[in-house]
């Protein structure tokens, strides 16, 4: 597999080879605010000994073009709230979960859900998967004084959002997928590149840093058309890419892939398709065997294999829940991990008041440079309550966030398609 790991700040300052990686290195940023804003809810400060009760809300995609992300991201979140809850008698922190649909901004299903959730006076919501999405509600949350937390959002717009201090995530910024992916397509011989390009700030950010990349690289992008949220026929788009007639093609689009494929396949070479953390998902029940084999995709995050672990507990805790199965694990992880360090930012201020623990977030992600490394929710609550500073490296990586709430480190992994349509980690 070759996962492509970064520290980022604003400036690419270098690359050096790490251990089969590029590591590369971001200098300077800004962005975010001051934690502040005044909080929908009262203050909860907890005297000591006294129980805190957090709760958090959720506005993941049930419903849109990212459905099938939902269930993988919900499932993370409700596997920490469950580990989090087994440990309460302990820390003497609780946390309860109210579920909402993010939908998408098409079928609009966050201007009922995200007034609802509001209404249940939480801390905290989780989401949404699409940072198009999130970007349609962001100021409602913040403005309520209440943290957003998304463990998906990439766009690069959240780094300079005015947020109030609360926007907070577990992926990193498209800079990084779109170098990676720039790179990788190059890499592989191409000279010319063609895409088709969702028109949201995730798609059209990430296209603007593939192409930068990739033309970096001495490439061409000879055709970028772009489609809207709600679009069903793209003939125009799929003309347009496979007249300029391009080495490569990159979809950086949503669940649309599956209407865009049949256009392609056929017309243009499997093997010289990329896809994106977006659209890499299992096709093997769309597609006949055989017709993705070759083509490649990123993902950000750890790699699927290097967490199997985590991906074998969390089946458990699905099964013992009645949960239907999951097909899907991309952002389960960094759901899981946003769960565990709103909790532990809670414990640390003794408070489930947003302003509270949104000033401890950063510390217990290990922001600030100090603390004792932990890797659990428990074994991090242990050093909290020990009158101690914990550092949670999570299952997604170590995460540790900057000044404005977004990861100083992540990894991309890059993924083949099989025989059977499903991907697995890129060997080459």
């Amino acid at each position: 597999m070759s996962v492509f790991t970064r520290s980022r700040k604003r400036t690419v300052l270098g690359a050096v080879a790490l251990a089969g990686a590029s590591a590369l290195v971001l200098a300077g940023c800004s962005g975010g605010g001051d934690t502040g804003g005044d909080s929908s809810a009262e203050p909860s400060a907890a005297a000591p000994g006294e129980e805190l009760a957090l709760k958090i809300g959720t506005a993941l995609p049930q419903t849109g073009n990212l459905a099938f992300l939902g269930p993988p991201e919900e499932a993370g979140v409700g596997y920490a709230a469950s580990q989090i809850n087994e440990v309460s008698d302990e820390t003497g922190l609780s946390i309860d979960v109210v579920y909402g649909d993010s939908g998408d901004t098409d079928n609009k299903a966050y201007e009922t859900e995200i007034p609802r959730l509001l209404g249940e006076d939480v801390s905290a919501i989780i989401g949404a998967a699409s940072s198009g999405t999130s970007l349609q509600f962001i100021d409602q949350v913040v403005g309520a004084g209440v943290i957003q937390f998304s463990p998906a959002n990439t766009s690069d717009a959240f780094t300079s959002y005015d947020d109030n201090g609360l926007y907070f995530r577990t992926a990193p910024s498209d800079v990084l997928q779109g170098e990676v992916l720039g790179n990788l397509i190059a890499e592989d011989g191409n000279q010319t590149l063609g895409m088709i390009v969702l028109n949201d700030s995730y798609g059209t950010g990430l296209a603007g840093y593939v192409t930068e990349a990739f033309e970096a690289a001495g490439g061409e992008v000879v055709a970028a058309p772009t489609y809207n949220t709600g679009d069903t026929n793209f003939d125009a788009q799929i003309s347009e890419v496979l007249a300029a007639d391009p080495d490569a093609i990159a979809l950086i689009t949503f669940e649309e892939v599956t209407t865009i494929l049949p256009g392609l396949l056929g017309s243009f070479p499997a093997d010289k398709l990329y896809f994106v953390d977006g659209n890499l998902s299992d096709f093997s029940e769309e597609l006949e065997p055989g017709a993705l084999t070759g083509a490649k995709g990123t993902l950000p995050g750890l790699s699927i294999d290097s967490i199997g672990d985590f991906t074998a507990s969390l089946d458990e805790w699905v099964s013992a829940e009645g949960l239907p199965e999951l097909t899907e694990y991309s952002y389960a992880a960094e759901s899981f991990d946003a769960v565990v360090l709103l909790a532990l930012a809670s414990l640390a201020a003794g408070s489930t008041d947003p302003a509270d623990i949104a000033e401890n977030l950063i510390t217990v992600s290990g922001g600030e440079g100090e603390g004792e490394k932990c890797t659990s929710y428990a074994e991090c609550a242990d050093i909290i309550l020990g009158g101690g500073t914990a550092d949670y490296d999570g299952i997604s990586g170590p995460i540790t966030f900057d000044e404005v709430g977004d990861p100083t480190e992540a990894s991309i992994g890059i993924y083949q398609y099989g025989e059977d349509n499903t991907y697995s980690a890129y060997e080459g």
